[in-house]
């Protein structure tokens, strides 16, 4: 049990250090945490303890996917109905879009430039065609952009995106079982009645009982990714739905969602990305750095040159266009699930898989870097009274549902 706290406190004091550094040099702490990972994973691999981290083990894997699930509920619980159905041409067009393009072009990158075969060509299609809602809500909440309009229409392009990606995933490379009718039909069953279910929990049971809803939505998340995952799918994507279902649910007590974005993004996502930096081998990299910046310009040129045509139909203003743009440019979860997907079933070998992640990562760390700095739409970040509402100590305190 030593060694347990002994790597929790490490990770943990890691992302203080990212904290600090992020609030220094005005950048994501998302971002940061992703690159204190990477210096942490060539640090120990200098000094040759690759058992002093501990990133690979089952209890740590578990928190940083926990974080992602969470993460990704927070970002499906932003978008209302209404402002996605009154944005449904935007951001069906731009998730589309911002599939395809880097599907195709980083698919004849590694077909006809890097000479790889065609599966392990698709698969590298599929894995950089990505954008990252992980990073993407993190930075937007960070700004506040997340409660506008415009964070909105983003958030849902990216559902679109990656939900292009694991369709394409399945296609190409998963066999449709029975397994897959199970868990779309045991998905679509709970996502019909959660609304009703909640509701009920909260008037019969909130502020009687210690964060019911809390314990009952992390039960239901929990639920559908292990079916997921049982599945051949992966536990994110049915958090994003249930965080879409809920979220009316979710805004209708806003002290509680800000209570579970502060476990969240306070506990949970620094192991999510400290432990995506460790995946980055910078040996490798340096072995052959053509073959990665080929990679990283591939998936990044094909998405601006598919997208910012396209996000310019809906937004005149040059800066939004380029933040919108670039933060549909990343990537991180659905495209490392992706990589290690194509490793394990033997589709791509260890050396494609290292490119593949340190391109994916380079992905969340670039874009949204420059979008942060050059491209800030200023004029839509709310003021940082109405970002962070002033809470009073006795509700903080209280028991809530």
């Amino acid at each position: 049990m030593e060694h347990l706290f002994t790597h929790a406190a490490l990770w943990l004091g890691l992302a203080v250090i990212s904290a600090i550094i992020a609030y220094h040099l005005r950048l994501s702490i998302a971002l940061v945490e992703i690159c204190v990972g990477v210096a942490a994973a060539a640090l120990v691999g200098y000094i040759g303890n690759t058992g002093l981290l501990a990133s690979d083990e089952e209890w740590f894997r578990f928190l940083a996917s926990s974080g992602a699930v969470l993460l990704t509920f927070l970002a499906g619980a932003e978008l209302e109905p209404e402002a996605i159905r009154t944005k449904w041409k935007e951001v069906s067009f731009v998730g589309i879009i911002g599939f395809f393009a880097p599907f195709a072009g980083c698919t004849a990158i590694a077909r006809y430039v890097l000479n790889w075969d065609i599966s392990a060509s698709l698969l590298c299609g599929v894995a950089l065609s990505t954008t990252s809602m992980a990073v993407v809500y993190s930075v937007l909440l960070e700004t506040g952009l997340n409660a506008t309009d415009f964070g909105k229409g983003i958030l849902a392009a990216c559902f679109i995106n990656d939900l292009g990606t694991v369709i394409a995933l399945g296609l190409l490379f998963s066999p449709f079982t029975y397994k897959t009718v199970i868990f779309i039909s045991v998905s679509v069953l709970v996502l019909a009645l959660l609304p009703f279910i909640s509701h009920r929990l909260t008037r019969k049971y909130a502020f009687r009982t210690a964060a019911i809803r809390t314990k009952w939505v992390i039960f239901v998340l929990f639920a559908l990714g292990s079916l997921a995952l049982w599945s051949g799918s992966e536990a994110v994507l049915p958090a994003y739905l249930v965080g879409m279902v809920l979220a009316e649910f979710s805004s209708n007590d806003t002290l509680w969602i800000r209570r579970l974005r502060t476990l969240t993004v306070g506990f949970l996502t620094p192991f999510y990305f400290l432990r995506a930096g460790t995946f980055v081998s910078i040996p490798a990299l340096l072995m052959a750095p053509l073959v990665f910046l080929f990679l990283l310009g591939g998936k990044v040129m094909s998405k601006i040159f598919g997208l910012y045509p396209i996000v310019g139909r809906f937004h005149r203003r040059r800066d939004e266009r380029w933040y919108y743009t670039l933060l549909m440019s990343t990537g991180l979860t659905f495209g490392t699930i992706a990589a290690l997907y194509g490793l394990t079933h033997g589709i791509i070998t260890q050396v494609q898989y290292s490119f593949l992640v340190a391109v994916v990562i380079a992905s969340a760390v670039a874009p949204t870097a420059i979008a942060g700095i050059a491209f800030l739409p200023r004029h839509l970040v709310p003021a940082v009274e109405q970002r962070y509402e002033a809470v009073p100590y006795e509700a903080d305190a209280g028991d809530e549902g």
